[in-house]
């Protein structure tokens, strides 16, 4: 990756974290921890993966994306508000009335939503559902699903996963956000999904590995991806629970709370010194 794209998708993705924090705060309510480590996944998919129109967010040949952990929603927020879906003022109003921006993602209120998700285990149902679809009717369109590891705990994963298998679902690539915790601990203390390589292989997938945060390691997977394989692609992300903000990474308590004042500030100071320190304008 030339080292000017690579700079120029890290200040987008340090701008992201700002609108995260910025739209919970506001709220007062949200999940920071979850939505925080995805930021790079979504930064990547949308500048560089999906083939999308947000001047026509219905465009019928999109792909489609779906954010199976909705509860991470202000991520999904943030890009689409980036990416001019919708006026990024919209952020400051998530979770209130008089906004459009509801907890969880809603397809019927929110350009650039393609499934309401939040009940866990749905929104990937729903993704091989529409990449099945999309096989029916020979649609050329593919399927995009970001997934939380403790969201593996849900048994129709696993129905959905076998039967994107059995159907050969080559229009289909899921990412597993595995940052190992979740409201309760850490995965493995709750219900541990592990080994999840093997298991999405042993439903017919094909499995690659990568670090959530490092786009040189998502380039590289995406350029070796073989939808001709006739096999659904599942990437396992290994990732950082609050990434960029240093008393949130890493820690379990951060999976639903929004900060204080003081601590919302000390967040910002952070993120803006981060984006200056990339050569981006603090925002």
């Amino acid at each position: 990756m030339e080292h000017s794209k690579e700079l120029a998708l890290k200040q987008l993705t340090c701008k992201v974290r700002l609108n995260i924090i910025d739209s919970i705060y506001n709220a007062q309510s949200g999940h920071p921890g979850g939505s925080l480590s995805i930021a790079e996944l979504l930064v990547y998919l949308y500048e560089e993966i999906l083939n999308i129109n947000p001047k026509e967010p219905y465009w019928s040949e999109r792909d489609r994306f779906i954010l199976s952990k909705g509860h991470a929603a202000p991520a999904l927020y943030s890009i689409l508000s980036e990416k001019g879906y919708f006026d990024k003022n919209e952020l400051l109003k998530l979770r209130k009335i008089d906004g459009i921006l509801q907890g969880h993602p809603d397809m019927k209120g929110i350009p650039g939503v393609d499934m309401s998700t939040g009940s866990l285990g749905q929104g990937f149902s729903t993704a091989v559902g529409m990449a099945l679809g999309a096989k029916m009717f020979n649609d050329k369109y593919k399927v995009y699903c970001i997934l939380g590891d403790g969201e593996l705990q849900e048994g129709q994963i696993w129905e959905a996963a076998m039967l994107a298998g059995n159907k050969s679902l080559n229009n289909l690539l899921a990412i597993v956000d595995n940052n190992n915790l979740q409201i309760d601990g850490t995965v493995e203390e709750i219900n541990s999904p592990y080994p999840i390589d093997e298991k999405f292989k042993a439903f017919g997938w094909a499995v690659y590995m990568c670090d959530a945060h490092d786009f040189q390691e998502l380039e590289k997977i995406f350029e070796h991806i073989n939808f001709e394989e006739n096999k659904p692609v599942a990437i396992i992300a290994s990732s950082i629970k609050g990434k960029g903000i240093s008393f949130m990474e890493n820690n379990v308590s951060w999976h639903g709370s929004p900060p204080s004042t003081e601590q919302y500030e000390l967040a910002i100071k952070e993120l803006k010194t981060t984006l200056q320190e990339l050569g981006g304008m603090a925002i």
